[in-house]
């Protein structure tokens, strides 16, 4: 049967050689079949655009409201060590005094 991965922005199994390359004929996309098969892991950038990784820190870039609290946590405030995780908020990190908090990514920026 077809031997040939399938093809990484549809998923499809219809994929074909033409040459050196690789081609899905249900989208069209191209690529190599020397090039190193992508992570299925999720990038994570910050608000500006810089990729985010685990234990990285990261400065606050607008006033968050905490829900279910009156307190806020205020821009620029410093965030260190982060883990990145999936979900509708995707950062969990500790902030000092005011303890475990899930953030978006796209509120904060890489120091």
């Amino acid at each position: 049967m077809n031997s040939l991965p399938p093809c990484p922005a549809c998923q499809s199994a219809y994929t074909y050689e033409d040459g050196h390359l690789l081609v899905c004929p249900e989208c069209g996309h191209e690529w190599s079949l020397d090039a190193a098969p992508q992570s299925n892991a999720p990038q994570y950038k910050d608000a500006h655009g810089n990729a985010l990784q685990d234990g990285d820190s990261v400065s606050v870039i607008k006033d968050l409201k905490i829900k279910g609290s009156s307190s806020v946590v205020k821009v620029g405030t410093k965030v260190k060590n982060i883990r990145l995780v999936d979900g509708d908020h995707n950062i969990d990190c500790k902030i000092d005094g005011i303890g475990a908090m899930k953030l978006k990514s796209e509120f904060v920026k890489k120091i």
